[in-house]
């Protein structure tokens, strides 16, 4: 009898603790789902996340059922194949709710405005990934737009990446943290695939600047675009919109990155070709992107392997008129992943270690 009421006891206890283990995972993303105001994301759930949230759910489900007919063939019940569902299920949330990025504890921090807002406009079509300038045309920039970002001396930036088709990546922010983030994520597998067409994303950030012209505080401010490409633009004319610009005092930088010598385009394992079946050469055109510049007050400059200017764009913008406006905190969060992500990893060290016993034979 004792026996039977420890086995008893024990098994009603691994279901108490799996249930309370959904329940607490379904209370705490109820809980950043609607505290808004204290929760934010870095990234949004994707097919990606959803296709591998759909595959554990599928593979779980096929690996119980197993342990159950087999279970059923030597007269066992199996319950505490549970635990470890438990367990395993909250641990890969844990991972989900890391890699989705969590933003929360605001903290405030004082910034001094200087009536300097900046647009980056960066080209993320195929040939972007092009290795004349190593490792790829579209890493490098990365890696500059890490470096430049930090010292850019402006009250906020925004990000608009490009192909044929234009996408807000950032809007104008003074969270550098947040838009490093969002340059750090960049790849050529973001937008639709198409040749770059430079009047979309110069015509959004007009509209972006525009909006914020109508308020009589934001009227005095320098406003500049960076446009940065290979120069292989595919857009109609662009001399109404540039000249538009011009009568709303944005200013247009272009940053080319590749060679005039250029490379082939790294498509899988083999390289992209035209539809005769040649290797389709890239290569950096920057007539197109001085033009740009020289209509619509500002410069070209380039970045490869034997020239990296970024160095004296960096010193044209800050050199820009800006005048100290105000002294403003303003409120910023930080991505915690690192908090899920190291209690997903001691769970899972827990589950290796941890060894339960499903079936007895």
């Amino acid at each position: 009898m004792i026996f039977f009421l420890r086995y008893l006891f024990y098994h009603q206890f691994i279901r108490i603790k799996t249930a309370i283990s959904f329940l607490s995972v379904y209370l705490f993303l109820a809980k950043l789902r609607f505290e808004n105001n204290y929760m934010s994301w870095y990234q949004t759930l994707s097919w990606l996340e959803i296709i591998f949230v759909t595959i554990f759910i599928l593979l779980y489900v096929g690996y119980i059922i197993r342990i159950k007919k087999l279970a059923l063939y030597f007269k066992q019940k199996a319950n505490t194949v549970y635990f470890k569902l438990g367990l395993r299920s909250f641990y890969f949330i844990l991972l989900l709710v890391a890699l989705l990025g969590p933003s929360f504890g605001a903290m405030t921090k004082e910034i001094k405005t200087l009536g300097k807002d900046i647009f980056i406009l960066v080209d993320l079509s195929a040939s972007m990934d092009a290795n004349d300038v190593s490792p790829s045309r579209l890493e490098k920039i990365k890696f500059e737009l890490n470096q430049l970002i930090p010292a850019l001396n402006a009250d906020r930036i925004g990000l608009i990446t490009f192909t044929s088709e234009a996408y807000l990546q950032c809007p104008l922010t003074y969270d550098e943290s947040a838009l490093l983030l969002f340059t750090r994520i960049l790849n050529t597998q973001q937008l639709p695939v198409g040749g770059a067409n430079y009047f979309l994303p110069l015509e959004m950030a007009l509209q972006r600047f525009q909006n914020r012209i109508k308020n009589p505080l934001e009227q005095n401010k320098a406003r500049v675009v960076l446009l940065i490409s290979d120069g292989e633009d595919f857009s109609p004319n662009l001399g109404p919109l540039l000249q538009r610009m011009v009568n709303n005092n944005i200013q247009v930088f272009t940053l080319g990155v590749g060679t005039q010598n250029g490379s082939s385009i790294p498509v899988g394992k083999s390289y992209k070709k035209d539809d005769n079946g040649n290797l389709v050469i890239s290569h950096l055109q920057p007539d197109r992107l001085k033009d740009i510049a020289r209509i619509a007050g500002g410069q070209y400059y380039e970045v490869n392997e034997k020239v990296n200017q970024t160095e004296k764009l960096l010193q044209e913008i800050n050199n820009l008129l800006g005048t100290h406006r105000e002294t403003r905190s303003i409120d910023i969060t930080a991505n915690k992943y690192m908090y899920p992500l190291l209690l997903a990893l001691l769970l899972i060290v827990a589950d290796v270690l941890i060894t339960v016993a499903v079936i007895k034979i």
